[in-house]
């Protein structure tokens, strides 16, 4: 059997909520050898409030678990330990927490210097916040998402998921990654950071450059696509479906298929310009053509005639979609209490060596012995700390 591609990597998870354990999850599911690290009374974390809970099952799989109090030094002494064999440490304390600690870079790293230490915090190691607590919705108002999202004069709007933790987390598993295959070269370890706000920002892509470069404040658009028109929702006889153009050539497609070749030479939509400042118009034309037939057949014409266009699911219809199915996204998982169970899978293939999801979610400390003997730790040592409340 083909061992995992990261089967070689051991992972000290510190990290909590949604953005650090998105990036541990990456190394896991691949086959590194994650340790998640918890507080011996099992708070401080409110993902962690019920460990049977989709959000919980789904975010900490593939991993081992144990408990540490890292607020005494006996503690900390023992996650050096752990430090010495570990190549990765995800965590995402303020940064004036670990510091006080004791489990910063730079204290860490002296124990280990191929240690890559990773830091999701809210918004910086530096600056007049990096002691604010953050979370996902704080860097989505702060990061200029809110503003961009929902419909002109109707005030800001949270988006449906939670972008800034997600792709802080994704940004983190790609900047340590990266440290990985520096390491390679040097030999040393180094610091990885990412936050919740720049990471937002970051994904704002085009809406940020238009201000930066252009000096232009994007407006809300609801469902249009700030400059493509036309490009959003559109109405069917049966509810609502999407579609999308780009350039002329696709615009004529679609007037031809949705039956309104007229539209092709009306004197307001003749060119990409024209339609964005007359994009009310343009969108009330082809809703007057697309009432017409139900969205199921406005997807099949308008894809059939080269015209990029799709349904709107709930996310039970999404995850009956064929195509959906085909792509794995959902995945099985063995729970000890729960049975099988499905999971959210990896967007990622690798045709030798896919991802594994080989373990349901540690129970608190399940692990701590084994780890603690892997490490060194005698039996006598082991049960001195446990009297002590240190594990």
């Amino acid at each position: 059997m083909t061992p995992l591609p990261l089967s070689h990597l051991r992972v000290l998870d510190l990290s909590r909520v949604r953005a650090g354990p998105t990036c541990v999850k990456f190394f896991g599911d691949f086959g590194a050898d994650v340790i998640k690290i918890e507080r011996t009374d099992g708070g401080g974390d409110p993902m962690g409030d019920n460990r049977l809970s989709s959000d919980y099952v789904n975010a900490q799989r593939n991993k081992r678990g144990i408990t540490l109090d890292l607020k005494r030094p006996e503690g900390v002494a023992v996650l050096k330990r752990l430090v010495e064999t570990a190549d990765i440490l995800v965590e995402n304390f303020r940064p004036d927490v670990k510091t006080k600690l004791g489990i910063d870079y730079d204290s860490l790293s002296a124990v280990n210097p191929r240690l890559i230490y990773t830091s999701v915090s809210a918004f910086g190691e530096t600056g007049p916040y990096r002691t604010r607590p953050g979370f996902d919705l704080i860097a989505q108002g702060m990061g200029g998402l809110m503003w961009l999202t929902g419909y002109e004069n109707q005030g800001p709007l949270r988006v449906g998921m939670s972008p800034a933790d997600m792709s802080a987390g994704i940004f983190a598993a790609m900047g340590t990654f990266i440290a990985l295959a520096e390491r390679e070269r040097s030999g040393r370890g180094q610091w990885v950071q990412t936050n919740l706000l720049s990471s937002q920002i970051m994904m704002l892509d085009y809406q940020a450059m238009a201000w930066l470069m252009d000096k232009r404040i994007p407006q809300q658009r609801g469902n249009d696509h700030p400059q493509i028109v036309p490009t959003g929702v559109y109405e069917s006889s049966d509810g609502y479906f999407t579609l999308s153009t780009v350039g002329n050539d696709s615009y004529h497609r679609l007037c031809r298929a949705i039956g309104a070749p007229e539209l092709i030479d009306d004197a307001r939509f003749t060119d990409a310009r024209l339609r964005e400042q007359n994009r009310d118009a343009m969108n009330a034309a082809i809703n007057d053509a697309t009432r017409a037939k139900t969205a199921a057949e406005w997807v099949d014409i308008l894809n059939a005639a080269g015209v990029p266009a799709g349904p709107i699911y709930k996310l039970d219809e999404m995850f009956e979609d064929p195509q959906v199915q085909e792509t794995g996204i959902a995945t099985k998982l063995d729970h000890p209490v729960l049975g099988e169970i499905e999971i959210l899978g990896q967007p990622i293939t690798l045709s030798r060596t896919p991802a594994s999801f080989r373990n349901a979610p540690p129970e608190l400390g399940q692990h701590t012995e084994e780890v603690l003997a892997a490490a060194g730790y005698d039996s006598d040592e082991i049960a001195r700390l446990r009297r002590e409340n240190i594990i």
